[in-house]
């Protein structure tokens, strides 16, 4: 009999169980148990209640589909593609997992393979849960008044947002917790069509900085500049960078004046890129503007081929809500190699480079020149650490070869992966230093007394703090409030820890438990000796 026949049975008996006499009942009884098999106790439980227990039914966990081996090679990936968001790691791992498999971090069977690229971006957040690891800074940007009306403000029509080449560009500065001085800035460039991110690090801040920037960019872009955008700040905003892109034929655009978000692509890499990877510390000098030139040329390679990243396509607004839909997660080379206006040449070379590259050790490298460039860190009106230390070596990136600094040796780097590289960098802000603080932040004013009020106490260790106030306000007329009271008993309280300490030594000193100590009758010390002993012992300092 299955348990829903067992249920209905038992609503059609209850009833005349509960109304039936002794003899009825046992008959009843006696028929249920036959037909159901219960045991005889559960039987009367059952036919005596009012209502049918309801029993839970017991669900099992559904059996895992994603093994350790999948979830193994997850952690792997999510690592190597820096910690990234679920939605922007699941559409990327077509491309990551064969290129971990093509430097030897990941050995997997076609069933894992299929299984770790079919991955959901909801599953990779319950996967990753239990090892996820739960400032702005000063803003820089100066108005530049003049030549305002000669660069027009970006419009709809101004540019062709689906041919890659047009690019907004901003600063970032390296000041620290200061704006004093000259430090260290970032050219942030960032491609609207693709997405490929160029950051170029200037020694300051000025025109000529940022032209010199420009025209190195342009040499390493796969793409020709079109077009930037830029806001309102003067190292823009100046007759040098007109003329520069005149010449160059470049549009040149600005943003609307107190209107941050008119450059949101590029501000949202000044967050992810610049600041998660280089941090919110101050950096000045020759040393450290080469050290941050090695670093963002490691960069360049990791963000463009191995970061991948979402792209508003439609947002619409129903009633008090608004729906935002992207696209799928892609890398800015993905996004270059399907646009159709790129030269076939410059694909070719980007395939080349992105076979080759190791995401590990790449950015293995990355870290190892971000402790390299944190060794400049410099407070300001401090002494930079190579005027104080001796200058810092200078560590280049190489793509061809990589130097043995960069790698743990190890020969199973995969293994070292699973210990090391899984620890999450998070970006790098230096604390402020302390200030000291003085607790004694006023003259004592029982200085000159101390030595009278410690004698009193040596002769009467038992004294209140407050009669003693009392004694010096009759001596000193005016000179002590009743305010200064518990800066009294402080001092005071003080003197008696050392009391109670200089005491215990000299009861020790004395060994008070020893035989020839305890001679004559107990009952010949008087009160005057004992206060004797007392002033002895209290002597204090």
């Amino acid at each position: 009999m299955s348990f829903q026949s067992k249920r209905e049975l038992l609503a059609n008996v209850a009833p005349r169980y509960r109304e039936g006499n002794k003899k009825r009942k046992s008959i009843i009884l006696n028929e249920f148990i036959s037909a159901t098999g219960y045991s005889r106790k559960y039987a009367i439980r059952l036919l005596s209640s009012k209502q049918i227990p309801l029993v839970k039914r017991i669900k099992k966990p559904r059996p895992r589909f994603y093994n350790n081996d999948v979830q193994e090679a997850l952690k792997i990936a999510w690592a190597a593609a820096n910690y990234i968001a679920s939605k922007r790691l699941a559409p990327f791992l077509t491309d990551l997992v064969p290129a971990l498999e093509r430097h030897g971090y990941l050995n997997l069977n076609d069933e894992t393979r299929s299984q770790l690229i079919a991955i959901s971006p909801a599953t990779i957040d319950r996967i990753l849960k239990p090892i996820r690891n739960n400032g702005r800074s000063i803003s820089t940007t100066k108005p530049g008044k003049l030549l305002k009306h000669q660069i027009p403000i970006r419009t709809f029509a101004d540019w062709e947002d689906e041919e890659p080449g047009f690019f907004e560009a901003d600063l970032v500065a390296h000041c620290g917790w200061s704006m004093e001085g000259e430090f260290l800035h970032t050219l942030v460039l960032t491609d609207i069509a693709t997405g490929w991110v160029e950051c170029m690090a200037l020694p300051y801040r000025s025109g000529s900085a940022v032209i010199h920037a420009l025209d190195k960019a342009q040499q390493i872009i796969p793409f020709p500049i079109l077009g930037i955008d830029t806001d309102n700040g003067s190292e823009f905003i100046n007759a040098d960078l007109i003329r520069y892109c005149e010449k160059e034929k470049i549009t040149f655009t600005r943003g609307r004046a107190y209107k941050k978000n008119d450059q949101c692509y590029v501000e949202q890499k000044n967050g992810i890129v610049v600041r998660q990877i280089v941090g919110y510390d101050r950096f000045e000098g020759q040393h450290a503007y080469m050290q941050l030139s090695e670093l963002y040329r490691a960069v360049r390679l990791y963000v463009n081929f191995f970061q991948p990243s979402m792209k508003l396509k439609k947002k619409c607004r129903d009633n008090s809500k608004i729906k935002k839909t992207y696209d799928s997660a892609q890398t800015p080379f993905r996004r270059l190699k399907k646009n159709v206006k790129v030269r076939t040449t410059a694909i070719e070379k980007l395939d080349s480079i992105n076979h080759s590259l190791d995401p590990i050790r790449l950015l293995k490298q990355i870290q190892f020149l971000q402790d390299a460039l944190w060794k400049h860190v410099l407070w300001a009106k401090q002494p930079s650490p190579s005027e104080k230390e001796g200058k810092q070596p200078l560590y280049g990136f190489k793509l061809e070869s990589t130097p043995k600094e960069f790698v743990e040796k190890n020969n199973n780097d995969h293994l070292v992966l699973k210990t090391d590289i899984i620890k999450r960098r998070q970006y790098r802000k230096t604390k402020k230093p302390r200030v000291k603080h003085w607790w004694k932040t006023r003259e004592d004013p029982f200085e000159n007394v101390w030595d009278e009020v410690r004698s009193w106490l040596e002769n009467d260790p038992e004294k209140t703090a407050t009669l003693i106030l009392l004694e010096l306000q009759k001596k000193y007329p005016g000179r002590y409030s009743k305010g200064q009271l518990r800066t009294l008993q402080r001092r005071v309280k003080a003197w008696r820890e050392k009391a109670i300490i200089k005491y215990d030594d000299n009861l020790l000193k004395r060994n008070p438990l020893a035989e020839d100590s305890i001679s004559g009758d107990l009952k010949a010390i008087t009160v005057d000796t004992l206060q004797k002993m007392k002033r002895e012992n209290f002597v204090v300092q």
